[in-house]
């Protein structure tokens, strides 16, 4: 059984603006799948519906099985629980009064019920399991009393994935997490996604509009486009003919041509 299945999903706002339309895949445990398309394709749309920070009212998303419906507080709840956002803005998704390793702490906080597994916590203190946090991110525990402000871009995303990973979520939604980073750190960022992903055993839904990202980190991709599904396929197929005429124009666009 897949652990994610979206079947059918759309999405209107006012204005009949079709932010999603007749959207299917699923994500298996285990997987990272990227889901790549520019500006306005319903990418973030999709990604704020998968972590029930949007509501709709067409098609059907399941996780292991139940649906997840944004109006359901306790499946909701416990879906959260399972499924942990990694957002773009790593400025806007911190506050702004807390130190360092508050922030990292506050899913562990809300659900005082989980330990991970891969960290030993017998003993240690809020702190010092905020500080353990960090380094699994590569950030100094020094840094652990600085605020937001204190910290470059790459830095605060450190930290985002850190919370994010604090509750060990069954799936990991990466909306644009290297977009507004420079391109040194946009590497950095991947590469521990990835060590990530392989050492944790993470199922990751990878968003972005940069398909050279979602290529090096991802082994299945979905691409849309003015939020219908124009295409699918495992990153072997890139390059094949059948290739949606879109795809093609984004892999130019990312300089991934043969």
């Amino acid at each position: 059984m897949s652990l994610l299945k979206v079947d059918r999903l759309s999405k209107k706002y006012t204005k009949n603006v079709q932010a999603l339309d007749d959207v299917s895949f699923s994500v298996n445990e285990g997987e990272c799948i990227g889901i790549v398309g520019e500006s306005g394709s319903g990418k973030s749309t999709l990604a704020k519906v998968l972590v029930g920070l949007e509501s709709y009212r067409d098609g059907t998303v399941l996780f292991n099985g139940i649906p997840i419906l944004p109006k359901k507080r306790d499946l909701l709840r416990q879906f959260r629980k399972n499924v942990q956002m990694i957002f773009q803005d790593s400025t806007s998704s911190l506050n702004p009064k807390l130190p360092v390793w508050k922030s990292i702490l506050e899913p562990l906080d809300n659900f005082k019920e989980v330990s991970p597994s891969f960290l030993n916590i017998k003993g240690l203190s809020r702190k010092e399991i905020a500080e353990e946090l960090m380094e699994i991110v590569g950030l100094d525990r020094s840094l652990s009393e600085r605020y937001p402000e204190e910290l470059s871009g790459g830095q605060k995303q450190r930290v985002g994935i850190a919370r994010a990973i604090s509750i060990e979520p069954l799936l990991l939604v990466c909306d644009e997490p290297t977009a507004s980073l420079d391109v040194t750190v946009q590497v950095q960022i991947l590469r521990l996604l990835k060590e990530l992903q392989k050492t944790k055993n993470l199922t990751i839904l990878f968003i972005s509009h940069d398909l050279r990202a979602v290529s090096y980190l991802c082994e299945k991709v979905i691409v849309l486009k003015d939020g219908r599904m124009v295409d699918s396929f495992g990153l072997a197929d890139l390059y094949q003919e059948e290739r949606h005429e879109y795809t093609k124009a984004l892999i130019k666009a990312a300089s991934l041509d043969r």
